[in-house]
């Protein structure tokens, strides 16, 4: 579908008629791009790839009528708000429509543990519209300032509050999806329950999520500490307990060896003498009794600051350092590739029970090329961590060498150096999510290329 004639972009823009909508050459680069470089691999691939438009609807009924075009006149579709990804999930393989939503950011109504918002919310002005409520989000990205809440269901899986409340697909963690199909008479369907596991973390391939209801958290006071360990051991061994410390609430716990902080310029000075380091956000009430479970673990704590500030840092960007998530989970990434432009990464995940077992074997088996921090939190109702370790990256073959051993020591790999939503668990997850593209998608026209087995070989017959 690439490279199609320009006469149908002008019947595109007629039929989109008063819907924004911008074809120079400056947008259609910044808009067709996420963080897909992070990855040496992914970078060649996809850095020529543009929309040949981007449409930018401004409310649902605008949405409908994008959907309507693209399906009447089989133009490719491709969501994106915030544009955080990592791996391609919005760039258009194929040009095509990119569809911008970030214009739908209302709040449409908010109760005591829930709200329903539209999917181009930001997650971090939606906290700052719920902390009048005395409510917060229970979990989002250390992008928390671009991302948005539809970017987070079709691309994320967990971040900052994972330690308490586990992933965007525990059971409850979504309550209910709105999607507006791509057919030539768009519908809107309501998916609750269970069934929004049909279009969550499916990159858009089946679907245009409009409204999202989550469920919202009492608002905690987080308090935000920098704790120096003598080595990666200690510290994960800390990172365990008090993940584990359930009578603690608490936001973010975050491990990192002593090689990354040592090269952060901004974390250095909470790192003496090499130390290995926790980045973590508690209830201001708790500080105390987190300090005693790090000191128990031969920890110091090296950085403090309230409540108030850490919140100045987050909403208002004070402070003389930024909010602390914004150097964990994949923004460690981002501050090391400053350091080291050569470097890369993986997504790990460690079973529960004996993840620091194998946190051990990692550190020691890679140790020249794997550097690691960990995030720490509950996935299906057990403690474990998950880790995004910074890669020293030689060649494609020596990567994926890694990742198969990895893979046969219970070291699951969801790799980021590929744009196909089959590798990232489509087939390996019994969601109902092909069966319902059928329905929601049934020209192919949405995200086309990031289904490796797509149409199914049954449909193709």
């Amino acid at each position: 579908m690439a490279g199609r004639k320009a006469g149908i972009w002008a019947e595109v823009k007629a039929a989109l008629g008063d819907i924004p909508h911008a074809d120079d050459a400056a947008t259609l680069k910044l808009k067709s791009r996420d963080f897909f470089w992070f990855s040496p691999i992914l970078k060649p691939q996809l850095e020529h790839c543009r929309a040949d438009l981007v449409v930018a609807p401004r409310n649902r009924d605008e949405v409908i009528r994008a959907a309507s075009v693209a399906a009447r006149l089989r133009v490719p579709i491709t969501v994106r708000a915030g544009g955080t990804g990592n791996y391609g999930q919005a760039v258009p393989l194929e040009g095509g429509m990119l569809l911008d939503v970030s214009a739908l950011d209302r709040a449409l109504w908010v109760k005591p543990g829930a709200g329903r918002f539209e999917a181009g919310a930001r997650l971090l002005d939606m906290d700052r519209g719920l902390f009048a409520e005395g409510q917060e989000v229970r979990l989002y990205p250390s992008t928390r300032k671009q991302a948005t809440i539809g970017g987070l269901i079709a691309g994320g899986a967990g971040g900052a509050g994972s330690c308490t409340w586990g992933q965007i697909s525990d059971p409850g963690a979504v309550l209910a999806l709105q999607v507006v199909t791509v057919e030539e008479s768009p519908r809107i369907v309501e998916l609750r329950g269970p069934d929004v596991l049909k279009v969550l973390h499916a990159y858009g391939v089946n679907g245009v999520i409009t409204e999202t209801e989550i469920p919202l958290a009492p608002r905690h006071d987080w308090a935000e500490r920098i704790v120096a360990f003598p080595d990666l051991a200690a510290a994960a061994r800390f990172g365990q307990a008090f993940t584990e410390a359930d009578g603690i609430a608490k936001r973010l716990v975050s491990i990192h060896e002593p090689r990354i902080p040592a090269a952060i310029k901004r974390l250095k000075p909470y790192a003496p003498d090499g130390a290995a380091i926790a980045i973590l956000m508690v209830s201001e009430p708790q500080a105390e009794a987190c300090e005693a479970i790090a000191a128990a673990h031969g920890g110091t704590v090296t950085f403090r600051r309230t409540a108030e500030a850490a919140r100045a840092a987050a909403f208002d960007g004070h402070g003389a350092i930024a909010p602390l998530y914004e150097y964990t989970w994949n923004h460690t990434t981002l501050h090391m590739l400053k350091v080291d432009p050569t470097i890369t990464y993986l997504q790990l995940r460690f079973p529960p029970g004996r993840n620091l077992d194998l946190v051990a074997w990692v550190g020691e088996r890679f140790r020249d090329e794997i550097w690691l921090h960990l995030e720490f939190q509950r996935r299906f109702g057990r403690v474990t961590n998950s880790a995004l370790p910074i890669v020293k990256f030689t060649s494609p073959e020596r990567l994926y060498a890694i990742v198969d051993e990895l893979n046969a020591n219970e070291v699951a790999v969801s790799d980021p150096h590929s744009y196909a939503l089959d590798d990232a668990g489509w087939k390996r997850v019994d969601s109902g999510a092909a069966q319902f593209k059928s329905l929601a998608d049934p020209h192919g026209l949405m995200n086309p290329g990031k289904l490796r087995a797509w149409p199914p070989a049954e449909a193709a017959e």
